[in-house]
């Protein structure tokens, strides 16, 4: 067959592709006699219609030696694939898909099981989630030179949910509310105010911070911490946890603090009993049962009224009233009940008395020793290292000096205070027992005797009994 007389086309036989981005050779009706030039093999590609990514350096060596090429199927020509566009998503702030509860792993290794609530905290006007726009993608050539079409992306869209905002783009989510970020049904994104437990606070939940209000449908065990910008409410009861809410506390049962723990509010707290416990409100506490062998602190009010509404044992500290069915008890249980100025104030000048008899104490060791120093230096045997000492000492006592004016002043100025007792009372609906102690202001009261429906009030300088309705 070394002599052709037939078109090349009888011995070449084209085909290309079904997304025509490739086209073969393959050969018929010849034997190993063959022979061929690139010529005419481009001239077949040409009557097939194939102009685009011919291999031009394959054709030439099919033309030098066609006997290696016989029996196989040859590409002699590649298109540009296309690139199909990439789908568009939304990026999120923050992890949306929960992995389930997980302590925390410390830096030093351990592990603290208590920190194991993951609650997506955001901020009035925080950005939640950014849109990120599909690509179109880039379109490739056929080997017969058509364009292959890409396929564009798909865009993505926010799934709203309530109490979130996009801007006019709709490019950004922004919180419209401080809250609780949550994925709903179909992925919709929402922000709730309220975060709630469906049981107890325990190490399947762990600690709770949140920037809205909780909702404990269970009880708190000891140890774990609730921290709310806004209210919390409990639905059980409370043991030595430690609960601080920036509004107000509401405790269904009642708190069991076993002297653990610190229950902590902005406004109010209200619960039916506290036992053992420490309580701290910016304004009232407000208890239907008892308070029993507790510390309670409120810038207003302390109210137990109730079937019982005992107070006995513990300390009562309350800005302006405290008011109870009964205080104490027949067994003359020390118990403190402390009105007429903010209790942090009055915590403050305790402490400020201490530290005044500390520096009292300091002063009058330095003055001895500076007095020592002294007869040294008359006498001649004042070393350099003693004169160092002295430096250092006399320093020391004006620094010290300097600390015990400033307390004293702040003493002074909390005392004065201690004297605007007009809105100061105690009263009792029912008993007040023997054991019980009252302060008003600067003013100290103990009550020996049982005494029925009586008030406590601040007169001329004197705490004055009076008999209620």
């Amino acid at each position: 067959m070394s002599d052709q007389i037939l078109p090349i086309d009888f011995y070449v036989n084209v085909t290309v592709a079904n997304d025509k981005l490739s086209a073969s050779i393959h050969f018929t009706n010849c034997d190993e006699t063959f022979s061929c030039s690139r010529v005419q093999l481009e001239e077949s590609l040409k009557k097939n219609l194939i102009i685009h990514g011919i291999h031009y350096d394959v054709l030439s060596k099919i033309a030098n030696n066609p006997k290696e090429f016989l029996l196989s199927k040859t590409i002699i020509a590649t298109g540009d694939a296309p690139i199909d566009g990439e789908n568009g998503y939304i990026k999120y702030m923050y992890e949306m898909k929960h992995q389930g509860s997980k302590p925390l792993e410390m830096e030093d290794g351990t592990v603290d099981y208590k920190e194991v609530a993951s609650i997506n905290n955001v901020r009035k006007g925080e950005l939640i989630a950014e849109r990120i726009p599909a690509k179109e993608g880039t379109h490739g050539k056929a080997v017969t030179g058509e364009v292959v079409f890409a396929k564009a992306g798909k865009e993505d869209r926010f799934k709203i949910g309530k109490n979130v905002v996009v801007d006019a783009e709709k490019t950004f989510l922004f919180a419209a509310i401080d809250g609780m970020i949550a994925m709903t049904d179909r992925e919709k994104i929402n922000v709730f105010p309220i975060f709630e437990v469906n049981g107890d606070v325990d190490y399947n939940t762990g600690n709770i911070d949140f920037v809205g209000t909780i909702v404990i449908r269970g009880n708190v065990r000891t140890g774990f911490k609730i921290k709310a910008e806004g209210d919390i409410r409990i639905i059980g009861s409370v043991e030595g946890a430690e609960l601080d809410a920036a509004g107000s506390i509401e405790i269904s049962a009642g708190i069991i603090g076993q002297n653990k723990g610190l229950v902590k509010a902005g406004k109010n707290i209200k619960t039916s009993f506290i036992q053992e416990g420490v309580v701290e409100a910016g304004e009232d506490v407000l208890v239907s049962q008892s308070i029993m062998h507790s510390t309670i602190r409120a810038g207003k009010n302390v109210i137990c009224q109730g079937v019982k509404g005992l107070i006995v044992g513990g300390t009562i500290q309350a800005g302006e009233k405290v008011l109870a069915r009964t205080i104490g008890n027949i067994m003359a249980t020390n118990t403190n009940i402390e009105v007429g100025v903010l209790p942090e104030l009055r915590n403050e000048l305790l402490s400020l008395r201490g530290q005044l008899k500390i520096h009292m104490e300091t002063l009058e060791k330095t003055d001895k020793a500076l007095n020592l120093l002294d007869q040294m230096a008359a006498a001649g045997l004042l070393t350099p290292e003693k004169v160092a000492m002295k430096i250092k000492l006399a320093n020391s006592k004006k620094i010290s000096f300097d600390e015990q004016s400033h307390i004293k002043e702040r003493i002074l100025e909390i005392e004065k205070s201690l004297e605007d007792t007009e809105k100061a009372k105690v009263e009792v609906t029912a008993m007040m027992y023997g054991g019980t102690k009252i302060v008003i202001g600067r003013y100290t009261k103990f009550i020996k005797d049982p005494t029925a429906k009586v008030s406590f009030r601040l007169l001329d300088g004197d705490i004055t009994m009076s008999a209620t309705r």
